[in-house]
């Protein structure tokens, strides 16, 4: 593999960085030092947010939404023409052949004739999985399901490690749908790698699921868990808010028993530390009062446009090219 230059390097042990040609199916994929190597890299794509480099030219991207998308969508098509690439794919799947009946194995075998990477989301859980064990190209988990979101992990871990300086150390807070919101579930399993304490706070009937409270433990991750938000606001050194799913529910009676439990005002953070960072993955509805947006400790779009530097490291390291700095 080509190593991308990027500005410095961190220590690896011994371990070769090579990302190239290989899925990211989940964040577990990469090790602490991949990790940190990739948030270099992401720094040094700061400086091409608003300008286009060449280095994927000639490359193409299938974008594959089978569940609605904004950020997740836009900002990996973005990344790849601001790496120089293209992308083609679909955002509506009732647009394409999956409203004809055609099979998420058969759009895989065939979308693999046209394009060099493939970005896939799908409502499915596995369903990435399954993508990469039929096509030898690149596959990327843009969200499967309920369980696991690993590119909306990376640029949450890289928000917080851009505002704080350092993952390690912190506590973070977790707060609202951790039994369904895949967001939740792919940032745990990524501080796990760090020396993190975790603090979820959500309703009984939402908490984080057995199996990966189970995993987070064999992995040492402190975790504990609280039904308020106020008892975790004077410790937490990272808010990350969520929305209460309403698509991810089995029964609408359960959703409207915990629809609105939760939301953060500005008289709320006034108990928060002073740099105390809330983030979310968006979009929000209701658990944001909008007066937060101005508040100090907002983060939340910052950590949107974070999620393009970041996409346009993975794109690079998984293409394996070397960029002449």
């Amino acid at each position: 593999m080509r190593r991308f230059l990027a500005d410095s390097q961190p220590a690896t042990h011994g371990l070769p960085l090579d990302f190239k040609d290989r899925d990211f199916l989940d964040i577990t994929d990469f090790s602490r030092d991949e990790l940190e190597h990739l948030f270099l890299v992401s720094d040094h794509m700061t400086r091409y947010l608003h300008n286009s480099i060449e280095t994927l030219h000639g490359k193409l991207m299938a974008s594959l939404f089978f569940e609605p998308s904004t950020r997740t969508r836009l900002s990996f098509e973005a990344a790849m023409k601001r790496l120089g690439g293209d992308a083609i794919g679909f955002a509506d799947p009732a647009g394409s052949s999956y409203s004809k009946g055609e099979t998420l194995v058969d759009t895989i075998h065939m979308v693999e004739n046209y394009v060099d990477v493939i970005v896939l989301r799908h409502p499915a859980e596995g369903s990435a999985k399954i993508a990469a064990q039929i096509t030898d190209l690149p596959v990327i988990n843009a969200g499967s399901g309920a369980l696991s979101h690993p590119s909306q992990a990376l640029l949450d871990m890289y928000t917080i490690r851009r505002e704080h300086g350092s993952i390690d150390g912190l506590k973070v807070a977790m707060v609202g749908d951790l039994k369904y919101g895949r967001t939740v579930h792919s940032l745990a399993y990524g501080l796990s790698l760090y020396k993190v304490k975790l603090m979820l706070v959500s309703p009984e009937t939402l908490r984080m699921r057995p199996e990966i409270l189970e995993d987070l433990d064999q992995r040492n991750l402190p975790v504990e868990q609280f039904s308020r938000i106020e008892e975790v606001l004077s410790e937490a050194d990272v808010l990350y808010m969520t929305r209460i799913q309403k698509e991810r529910f089995p029964d609408p009676l359960e959703f409207e028993q915990v629809r609105s439990v939760y939301k953060l005002t500005p008289e709320l953070l006034e108990s928060a530390k002073k740099d105390m960072i809330v983030l979310h993955p968006l979009p929000r509805i209701d658990e944001i009062d909008p007066r937060v947006d101005e508040d100090p400790h907002s983060r939340y779009f910052k950590q949107a446009q974070y999620g393009i530097i970041t996409r346009m490291a993975l794109l690079s390291l998984i293409f394996g090219v070397e960029e002449k700095v």
